[in-house]
Parts: C-alpha cells; structure tokens; sequence
C-alpha cells in the first residue's frame, strides 16, 4: 500500500523510457514486484497460473519474461527482497489478510455465476506470497545472473541504502514510501509501456521517475515533514488521520510546521481533535529516518546466464512451454551489444 501522496508528485513526476535507464543498476522491491505478477498475470477465470502439480508460477512468468526486457535494454536489475517486518507493519499484514479472505469468497461466488470478469477482478486481490515461490524466484533470478539483496526489514529502506552507498541508481517500487525512506531516485511502472482496464477505460501505464530533492524542493518541505504527512495520511505502520487526505495533510504542515505544533494547538478535523501519543510518532519517524538495513552485504555482481539451470526450473519443474521459454532465451543470446542511450543528463539533475 505505502503512502498515498500520488496527487502531490504530479509537478516532479517524469516519463521515461527503458532506452533513458540504459547501463543503470535499478534496485528493485521484490516482493512489491512479485505480487504485482501474481495479481495481473491470470487466466480468464481469474485463478493464477499453475504447473502440473498445482503450484502457482505467475510470479515465475512475470520474472522470467520481464527480466529479459531488462538485460536486453542493458538495464541492470537489483532485486531486494524484505526481511523481518516491523511489529507496527503486523496489523496492516492482518488487515490485508482479512481482505484477501473476503474477496477469495467473492471470486469463488463469481466463478460459480460464469462472471469470469467479476472473478477476474477480485481473483487480483487474492494473492499470497508463500515460502516456495520466494525461493523458486530467487532460484530463478540467480541462474540469470542477477543479484540479489536480502534486506533485514523493509526492502525499500534497503533499495534506499544502495542508492546511498553508490550500488544503484535508482530504486523501483511501486509504492512511494521509498522516498519516506530516503530513496533519491523512484521509478514506478518499471516495465515496458503497457494498459490496463480502469472503470471500462484503457489507460497507459508510462514508467514514471520521481527525484526526491525535486519533489521536497517542489513542496518546499523536508523529508521529515514528509514523513509526518505520510503518518497523518496513512502508511503501512500506522493507518492514519480519518478524514485527513494527502492535501490536508500538507496544508497542515505547511501551516504548523510538525505534528508537535499540531497538537500543542489542538487542531480537529470536523469535531474531533487530532490525538497522536509522541511514542507513537518517535517510532514512526524512526523507521523512516533511521531504518533498519544492512550496509554488509555481497558485493553486487551480474554473472553469466546459466540457460540449463533456467531450463531446467522452468520447463521441466513448472512445465513451462519448451518452444517459448527457448525463443526467449535465444532472445537473450541474441542482444545487441551495442545499444545507443537517450542522453538525460541534464533531465535526471
């Protein structure tokens, strides 16, 4: 979910393209790409694809496929996988649970009906990420050479901290509390431009870039006082002010400067006043500002394509089809070297 600050970023927002990130280490939020793969890569019934034995490979289709993409625009992909979440992160987990139950039964309701659409629709809230698919992604992801990065929490805090250390240039995430953790450069839509269905309208989906210094610069703001909107919008350690949205929460910052103005003056929205326990707020602003990453890790290499060993998970463990998953590995045997890059220079400042 993350923090919702899209109509904010809208001044700073950019459009770019792969040729625009050629040769850039792109460190990307695994687990926020993975279920991604596993909401929007379905059958028309709206289940997931599954191998012979039943075993889910949407996140394997999604990895597998635009993977490829990347190395054949020389985009060097980072993937960081989360650690141990927060205890304030625990009850946001239950809630998403608890939705993810809900909108099972009304797939499988829809199903039953033959509205296949309907079925389709909530099947993409459904999705469970478990043990084995991590492992059978992060398999995969090592016989294509690429780097991976266990974070000790948060993976965007730990995409934040390549970017710091100098090991990426940007991170890729969906949501944008990577710039609550620091992340200077976000990347949002990381694939090759594509639509979707939105209330019966096709909209593109346009790779977006975001600086960090230019979207505080924009709202003359600092980062903690980002931070302290994103706890009175909602992140995913805290759920928020009812009835304060992303523009009220800036305008009350702009106007007090923090949330301890804010409630030293007993500020109410509609009839109710703004009550947050310091505690609470320290801890919030602590996971953001001084988060828990690992600044130890392998050092970042891409090594050789081990096509067997693709092969082999795919074809032969998930019975992925032999003809395509070959045409896709002559695909990458067959990139150009020699790729000319969109200078953005002066763009990326």
């Amino acid at each position: 979910m993350g923090t919702k600050i899209n109509e904010l970023v809208k001044d700073v927002r950019r459009t770019i393209t792969f040729d625009n990130l050629l040769n850039k280490q792109i460190a990307i939020d695994a687990f926020n790409t993975i279920y991604q793969f596993l909401a929007i890569i379905r059958q028309r019934d709206g289940t997931p694809l599954k191998d012979y034995n039943g075993n889910v490979t949407s996140h394997l289709s999604g990895l597998f496929y635009r993977t490829i993409n990347f190395l054949e625009y020389n985009i060097k992909p980072i993937y960081v996988f989360d650690g141990t979440p927060s205890e304030l992160k625990l009850e946001t987990i239950r809630e998403r649970r608890r939705i993810k139950e809900d909108a099972k039964e009304k797939m499988i309701k829809a199903q039953e009906k033959e509205d296949f659409r309907g079925a389709k629709k909530f099947a993409q809230m459904t999705s469970k990420l478990d043990t084995n698919m991590i492992e059978d992604s992060k398999k995969l992801l090592k016989n294509l050479g690429i780097p991976i990065v266990e974070a000790s929490s948060e993976g965007e805090a730990q995409s934040a901290f390549l970017v710091e250390a100098g090991d990426a240039w940007a991170c890729a995430s969906q949501d944008y509390d990577t710039l609550l953790f620091g992340g200077k450069r976000l990347i949002r839509n990381f694939a090759i431009s594509r639509s979707k269905k939105v209330r019966d309208t096709t909209v593109t989906l346009d790779i977006e870039y975001i600086s960090l210094s230019k979207f505080l610069e924009n709202l003359n703001i600092t980062r903690e006082q980002l931070i302290e909107m994103g706890i009175l919008i909602g992140t995913d350690f805290f759920p928020g002010i009812k009835g304060i949205g992303q523009h009220k929460a800036y305008d009350l910052i702009k106007k007090f400067g923090s949330l301890e103005n804010i409630l030293k003056n007993n500020v109410k929205i509609g009839n109710i006043e703004i009550q947050l326990e310091k505690e609470m707020i320290d801890q919030i602003k602590d996971i953001f500002l001084y988060p828990d990453v690992k600044k130890k890790y392998p050092k970042i290499m891409w090594g050789k394509i081990n096509y067997d060993k693709v092969k082999e998970l795919l074809i032969e463990e998930h019975n992925f089809s032999k003809i395509r998953v070959e045409n896709a590995i002559e695909r990458l045997k067959k990139q150009a070297s020699s790729k000319k890059q969109v200078s953005l220079d002066n763009f990326f400042k």
